[in-house]
């Protein structure tokens, strides 16, 4: 890789146009001198003016100096492009990213050889559009993503829903309700107001498909492994939530190098980490350097699945570092990872299965412990904690103190022979590492919809007092018991608030003779060089004014009537971007409530506010979400009022509810 950075020059708008006619608005850096330069795009709907510009300096800059035109571009009807949202990941999103990515092979200053970068939705439409095979993508760089929209994602897991699938849909209204920059849009209000009337409800699309219908098999990549012939880097973080991906790409990639980095971070790039800042610019820059530039990297070399293997540390809701150390498998799947098989027993395992029951029943308020769902979007306070409070309250089992030290590497699985007394019903399963003191470390979990099959496409009814089988597996994990501690298996019926519950207080019975959990057990007697990311290098930032520093809070309270509430405020901050004066302002409040007696009283609750101003221009919006459910629909509404100003020049609302199925 070079060491020799070259002057880096700046676009601060540009517009690429689209066959249709409409234009997309994109900002471009570039290395100063003679070109052409291989390209690295990030096409994401996040507004590239404000939004992500503070994380863009820290970025996109650095890839310049190291000789790439870096590119970002807002998809259409976000930031200051042209046309209306639709969808996430929809056929004009992906077929828009086509034409740029056609549109940067055409011009003087490409090279014609393109990579993509991202996180999340970045990450996501990366992987997606590789799948499509454009010419001119060479390789990807896919941070926080899912190969299966439909099973890790954010609005389903193990056939449950997840709360965020409602959380993330208000969060996404109230980013497209924005305005264009009318510096740069003349026709910025009316565009502004035909936006927002015309922003599709996607809590409530998302929520009508409740199985994996072809919906969700749109943009999942693993209906087809084969069709990705771009190599492909995968990154993630163990705080964060989409930690399956990377590992599966390692595996399952047939035409084209996949290689896994699970690092110790959350749903940030990790040199901005808050939990351990490291070198994202090195890892970035090798992949590109060996598939856009052809220099012989050491990319091609790396183990396919690079692993940050976490201890026992106090678990805390805040930003702290991880304890633990870098490991490398050469290959992925490994020789070195066996199934580890251990039968359930009362309050414990067995060297064989064990016959008798055991009753898989609690509160609907069991998860308080769980923390946010992706850690990384909050500004603190949403990590997971002791999880004593939910062990207390579930079906547990667990070793003795551990002998000797015990790793895992992979994704542990859950058979469960059982009955229920409800014709819908969910269990949760949490492993954790119990430290001597008692105090109870995540580390994994997985929700599992008993009605559905394994597929997810059927979901059908349980008929109360028959037996059933299920096999499903938990979430990759990495990490290494420590001799005296003890693992701890805890089985729910419930973990709220990360996922929606449902609609009856369920009881379930184990019967032990079909009761098994596997471990992925990693024994190795030499380990190979792990490749670790190093600390992070040093990286520019947007500089600006700070009008009020970002701030957040979390509180959890009980009511007269019994109900729990977790209630979190963020403020993001008020600051004017140094480049144009755009002054930018947003909060967030979300309030979750339930009783513990009756899920069907489950409640979320979020209201965001914008402020945009420069000189004697200034607007404000204001949106609120509520969903509620009973044992038989889910009922969704949201408004929002838009004031130009100080006056109200747009107040609408929508409401919609939909039944419920087998959720």
């Amino acid at each position: 890789m070079p060491s020799e950075q070259t002057a880096v020059s700046t676009t601060d708008h540009l517009w690429i146009p689209l066959p249709d006619g409409r234009r997309l608005a994109a900002r471009l850096w570039q290395p100063e001198g003679a070109g052409p330069f291989p390209t690295i795009l990030e096409y994401l709907p996040y507004r590239k003016r404000d939004g992500t510009a503070p994380r863009d300096a820290t970025t996109h800059p650095v890839f310049a100096a190291q000789g790439y035109a870096c590119l970002r571009v807002d998809i259409a009807g976000s930031g200051d492009s042209d046309g209306r949202f639709d969808d996430e990941y929809s056929e004009r999103e992906l077929a828009d990213g086509e034409d740029v990515l056609s549109w940067i092979a055409d011009q003087p200053w490409s090279t014609g050889h393109v990579g993509m970068i991202g996180i999340s939705w970045g990450g996501f439409n990366g992987l997606q559009l590789a799948w499509r095979r454009p010419e001119a993508l060479k390789a990807v760089v896919s941070v926080a993503s899912t190969v299966d929209r439909y099973a890790d994602d954010i609005h389903y897991m193990g056939g449950c829903l997840l709360s965020d699938n409602k959380n993330w849909s208000s969060q996404m209204f109230a980013y497209m309700t924005r305005p264009l920059d009318p510096d740069l849009r003349p026709d910025w209000r009316d565009e502004w107001l035909g936006r927002i009337k015309n922003l599709p409800f996607m809590g409530a699309d998302w929520l009508s498909h409740q199985t994996r219908d072809a919906f969700w098999k749109h943009g999942s990549v693993c209906e087809d492994w084969s069709a990705i012939t771009a190599p492909v880097l995968a990154i993630t973080g163990w705080a964060d939530a989409y930690v399956n991906a990377p590992p599966a790409i390692a595996a399952k990639l047939s035409n084209a190098p996949g290689k896994a980095l699970m690092g110790p971070w959350e749903h940030r790039y990790g040199h901005i980490s808050k939990l351990e800042a490291s070198d994202f610019h090195g890892e970035v820059l090798r992949w590109f350097d060996q598939y856009l530039k052809g220099e012989d990297s050491g990319a091609e070399t790396l183990p396919a699945y690079r692993a940050y293997v976490q201890e026992h540390f106090n678990p805390t809701a805040k930003n702290t570092p991880r304890k633990g150390r870098w490991v490398a498998e050469a290959q992925w799947p490994s020789p070195h990872v066996q199934d580890l098989c251990w039968p359930l027993a009362p309050g414990g395992f067995a060297d064989h299965p064990q016959t008798g029951n055991v009753t898989v029943a609690n509160p609907a308020t069991l998860g308080q412990a769980g923390g946010y769902f992706c850690a990384g979007m909050r500004i603190d306070n949403e990590l997971p904690e002791d999880q004593q409070v939910d062990d207390a309250l579930s079906a547990c089992f667990e070793t003795a103190p551990l002998a000797t030290p015990l790793e895992l590497l992979g994704r542990p699985r859950l058979r469960l022979r059982f009955s229920v007394d409800r014709p819908v019903a969910q269990v949760m399963a949490r492993l954790c590492d119990v430290a001597p003191d008692g105090v109870s470390q995540r580390i994994s979990y997985r929700a599992r919809n008993l009605c559905h099959d394994d597929s997810h496409e059927v979901a059908t009814r349980l008929e109360p007092g028959r037996i059933y089988e299920v096999e499903f597996e938990l979430n990759e994990c990495a990490h290494r018991l420590v001799e005296g501690h003890r693992l701890r298996l805890a089985l729910s019926t419930s973990y709220w608030p990360i996922v929606w519950p449902a609609p009856e207080a369920a009881e379930i019975t184990l019967a032990l003779d079909g009761c098994m959990l596997v471990l992925p057990e990693r024994t190795v007697t030499e380990e190979i060089e792990p490749m670790a990311p190093p600390p992070a290098r040093a990286y520019p930032t947007i500089g600006g004014r700070e009008l009020r520093a970002a701030s957040g809070t979390s509180q959890r309270r009980v009511e007269a009537d019994g109900t729990h509430v977790l209630e979190t405020f963020d403020d993001y901050g008020r600051a004017e971007n140094p480049d144009h004066g755009l002054i930018a302002d947003s909060t967030v409040m979300m309030r979750y409530k339930i009783q513990p007696d009756d899920p069907s009283t489950a409640t979320f609750e979020s209201d965001w506010t914008f402020e945009f101003a420069r000189g004697d221009w200034g607007v404000e919006i204001e949106t609120e979400n509520r969903m509620t459910s009973d044992r038989t629909h889910f009922h969704l509404w949201r408004r929002v009022t838009a004031k130009e100003g100080g006056a109200v020049v747009l107040t609408r609302e929508w409401s919609e509810s939909l039944l419920r199925g087998v959720l």
